[in-house]
């Protein structure tokens, strides 16, 4: 599922993402507190017990996924939610040495599942996420972006059974608009993708007053309106009737009958067009 803040669809989008930061969208890696988060190795945890202070610190989960603790010794966490650990640091103490343990277990380094970010970023890579991290922190600590970042961000979440969910933010809301809406919290495992800038071309032929090559911006949205209107618009020999021709991965082509004027007077929806689509537009016959 991708949320995008195109024209069409920017009520719906900043509705959806505004969802997305409260939470209301069930993203299914974790939870929007990282409540449902499960310790892996080499994470930190704080362990706080309040009927024994001795016992308070920061513990760096080891590789076979336990913590080492006084009194307790080794105990395993890999792969509880942090109520789930504090539920058994608890019940092993209670166990053996207190009738009542109060225990606070705290996420405090991400570091079994580290965010990514990708792309044209000064420095990509992983971070290890501490605490809420929001995706301008996580742009800024991959050293910002570059020259070359185009004009959308994605942010992919994605679960254990391979659903994903993608929310795409146009850098101007992040950057120049400063709209703290599309400033999302980042969860563990996310990977925040911002793609160079690049340019795509479509090749408008036929009735067009400028037939040829068009160049897009990779971050436009490209349509068979956008394109036309590029073109110079219809010629006054040209019919309602547009082919857009288009190769596949497997090499073939495929042909996409449309009618022009349908689409104009928002009968039929506008086409979306891919990279080298080919518009053919006939020319009438009277």
């Amino acid at each position: 599922m991708t949320y995008s803040t195109t024209k069409t669809g920017t009520r719906l989008a900043r509705h959806l993402a505004l969802a997305f930061l409260l939470g209301t969208i069930a993203l299914p890696a974790v939870a929007q507190d990282f409540g449902e988060y499960r310790i892996g190795p080499k994470d930190l945890v704080e362990i706080k017990v309040y009927e024994a202070p001795e016992l308070n610190g920061e513990r760096r989960v080891a590789d076979n996924g336990s913590i080492s603790m006084p009194l307790l010794g080794e105990v395993s966490i890999s792969g509880l939610t942090a109520v789930e650990a504090r539920d058994r640091i608890s019940a092993l103490l209670t166990s053996k040495y207190v009738q009542r343990a109060n225990v606070s277990v705290i996420v405090k380094d991400f570091s079994n599942k580290p965010i990514t970010v990708i792309g044209a970023v000064a420095k990509p890579g992983t971070l290890n996420v501490s605490g809420r991290f929001t995706l301008l922190q996580a742009i800024s600590a991959a050293g910002g972006l570059t020259a070359s970042a185009g004009r959308k961000i994605y942010v992919l979440r994605s679960s254990d059974n391979g659903l994903s969910d993608t929310l795409e933010v146009r850098t101007s809301d992040l950057f120049e608009s400063a709209n703290p809406m599309w400033n999302v919290p980042i969860a563990p495992s996310d990977v925040i993708n911002v793609p160079a800038q690049s340019a795509v071309k479509i090749f408008c032929l036929g009735e067009v007053k400028s037939p040829g090559q068009l160049t897009f911006d990779s971050g436009d949205r490209i349509t068979l309106l956008a394109a036309i209107a590029k073109a110079g618009g219809m010629s006054e020999r040209a019919s309602s009737n547009v082919t857009i021709k288009r190769i596949g991965a497997d090499g073939k082509e495929t042909q996409i009958k449309v009618k022009y004027r349908a689409i104009l007077d928002g009968k039929k929806p506008d086409v979306e067009l891919r990279p080298d689509d080919v518009i053919v537009v006939d020319e009438a016959f009277f």
